[in-house]
């Protein structure tokens, strides 16, 4: 018994993973979608779902491997997509944006009148860092009055939840649920290395309620077949492979920043000294033979 309990957790933020627990158990995925988007009551949550088929979108060079989503929709109409994103580019909002967007326009290739159209969340789940974010993990975004943010057009929603950033240690009653799905998203693949707690300590933690626990049982890795664990493995190389691309990219347009700045802070002082020299008496053309630049270059020189 002992050694079950200790027994691995895989990733459930890899895709593997997230699409069998969040994508195959529509109860999960509710309590999951009840604890994490800013519904205003009880009366907001979802009861029930069903899930809908994936659509391709426009991919992201860098990105086709380790975007991860899911869809559905509730009994009362309303759409949910959720993705699981490992690195972040301004891309993504464009995106996210595309995706709700595009669910929201669809819904009029079943009926024509404009009233009957249900809203749509987007809901994204970054393994990265929101640019801009500040301190908060938690961005909600909604179309709100200029001025008035008292009136709200609510048909289109988006939530971006940094996951590096989440650090609530003691939640209220109201967070609690969301409290045990992000620590499980962060720290399930981890459990057991040197610096986090045991899976056997994270799961008595965070099993707060049925659906938490059986999704804790799903990514158990005696629950994959040694081609799924394979899959997996492949899964954390693309990450990994992204991941130093966008981290080499980065490198290389700060270097060639950095050497335009010097070139044109270069040409700036040579068009000082020709203004310098042509107030003395010397011809530009000459001021600029003697200093080696282009006339072309002097162009900026206000002369």
């Amino acid at each position: 018994m002992a050694e079950c309990r200790m027994e691995r957790l895989l990733d459930p933020r890899s895709d593997l993973v997230f699409k069998r627990i969040f994508g195959e158990h529509p109860e999960i995925l509710r309590s999951f979608l009840n604890a994490l988007l800013p519904f205003e009551g009880a009366d907001e949550e979802i009861e029930s779902l069903e899930y809908l088929p994936t659509e391709q979108v426009p991919s992201l060079p860098l990105f086709k491997n380790t975007i991860v989503d899911v869809r559905c929709q509730d009994r009362c109409g309303r759409q949910f997509i959720v993705e699981m994103q490992m690195n972040w580019t301004s891309a993504f909002l464009q995106r996210v944006l595309f995706n709700a967007s595009k669910a929201y326009v669809r819904q009029l290739e079943k009926n024509d009148e404009y009233h009957l159209l249900k809203p749509v969340y987007g809901l994204s789940l970054l393994n990265d860092k929101f640019p801009g974010g500040g301190e908060d993990y938690y961005h909600h975004f909604r179309l709100v009055k200029a001025g008035d943010q008292e009136q709200v057009i609510r048909d289109l929603q988006l939530v971006f939840v940094e996951l590096p950033k989440y650090r609530e240690t003691r939640p209220d009653e109201a967070r609690l649920l969301r409290w045990a799905w992000l620590r499980f998203l962060r720290e399930a693949g981890d459990a057991g290395r040197p610096g986090h707690a045991s899976t056997e300590e994270l799961v008595n933690e965070i099993a707060v309620s049925g659906e938490v626990r059986e999704a804790i049982e799903i990514a158990r890795e005696s629950a994959f077949t040694p081609g799924e664990l394979e899959a997996y493995d492949r899964f954390w190389d693309f990450v990994r492979r992204e991941r130093t691309l966008i981290s080499g990219s980065h490198q290389e347009g700060l270097e060639k920043g950095r050497e335009e700045g010097r070139k044109e802070g270069r040409i700036e002082g040579l068009n000082d000294a020709v203004r310098r020299l042509v107030a003395s008496g010397i011809a530009e053309a000459e001021a600029c033979r003697m200093l080696g630049l282009e006339r072309e270059e002097a162009g900026n020189s206000g002369l």
